[in-house]
């Protein structure tokens, strides 16, 4: 006896989010298996979304190069890496300070980098500074700072490993980027702005240097959702396994992003070398193709958001 067609479309939604799933599990295996031996510079590498990353690649055997603005913080990540890693296995990750919104230091930044092992394989551009205000009451100088974090910081040094790319032809420059460096709301015009700026470098340093073998991708999300799953606590019986399929389909129903998804989609993105990538719930979706198709219904939208800045608040 045939099924009834009305569970015909369950059942093929069943299998699809199945073998998506299952897609997503080997090419996240193939991802880490991928990562070793390479040079991976991460900026911002003792943020949420940073030390994910640099967990993932230092288990896959990559030589990290990890960056940021506080050397305790660094030398902290250092030790949670290296405490229990085999030698034999990883590489002991080198520490670079670095702070986009010192301009002036980024010559010897990038000198210190290229030092570090002669040459770049990936390079995970991940700072980003966050302002939300009106318009009129953001400050030339606040303007200029972030720009300075999330475009010319990170477009100065990509432009400087971009040599050593060229001449060994390969390499990889991911742009950890943002959905409103695609779509911009209310309240946020500094940080969309200079996301926009990123993301139209990014996309024109793509096309040209394909010739060279480098890829270049971008991957635009919404807000990091640090808030992880909690652990059981300590001497409690453990919680009866769940479907994972169903945990699978429930995460990517979940509003904003959480860092340890990022970072594998990071990894993934290294061995995919996918061009742009988008990690976003629903609504934001939609956004982006009322701002494609229809534009006037988009900015309608926005505009009452502003008279009840809830709704611009889930939008992204």
């Amino acid at each position: 006896m045939g099924l009834p067609s009305v569970m015909v479309l369950p059942m093929l939604v069943v299998v699809a989010a199945g073998i998506y799933y299952i897609y997503n599990e080997v090419m996240t295996f193939m991802s880490k298996s991928l990562v070793k031996n390479k040079v991976v510079v991460i900026t911002d590498a003792v943020s949420g979304v940073g030390t994910e990353c640099a967990q993932l690649f230092h288990k896959g055997g990559a030589r990290l190069i990890l960056c940021g603005s506080s050397w305790d913080k660094l030398e902290s990540l250092y030790d949670s890496l290296t405490k229990d890693a085999d030698p034999r296995e990883t590489f002991a990750p080198k520490l670079v300070i670095l702070d986009f919104s010192d301009m002036d230091s980024m010559e010897d930044v990038v000198s210190e980098v290229m030092d570090s092992y002669g040459c770049v394989d990936v390079l995970i551009c991940n700072s980003s500074m966050k302002l939300k205000a009106p318009v009129h009451s953001v400050s030339l100088e606040v303007d200029r700072n972030i720009m300075d974090i999330n475009y010319f910081g990170p477009s100065t040094l990509a432009k400087g490993v971009l040599p050593s790319m060229m001449s060994r032809r390969c390499g990889h420059i991911i742009l950890v980027n943002s959905i409103q460096g695609r779509l911009a709301v209310p309240f946020r015009s500094s940080f969309a702005a200079s996301k926009h700026a990123a993301q139209a470098f990014f996309d024109c340093l793509r096309a040209e240097v394909e010739e060279y073998g480098i890829s270049v991708s971008t991957i635009s999300h919404t807000f990091i959702n640090a808030s992880e799953p909690a652990a059981p606590p300590p001497g409690t019986d453990p919680a009866p396994k769940s479907n994972v399929l169903a945990e699978f389909i429930a995460s990517q129903l979940t509003h904003g992003v959480r860092p340890s998804v990022l970072a594998n989609e990071i990894v993934q993105t290294v061995n995919r070398k996918r061009k742009e990538v988008v990690l976003a719930h629903p609504i934001p979706r939609v956004a982006l193709y009322l701002r494609t198709l229809l534009p006037p219904i988009l900015f309608a939208v926005l505009a009452a958001g502003v008279k009840d800045s809830a709704l611009a608040e889930q939008l992204l």
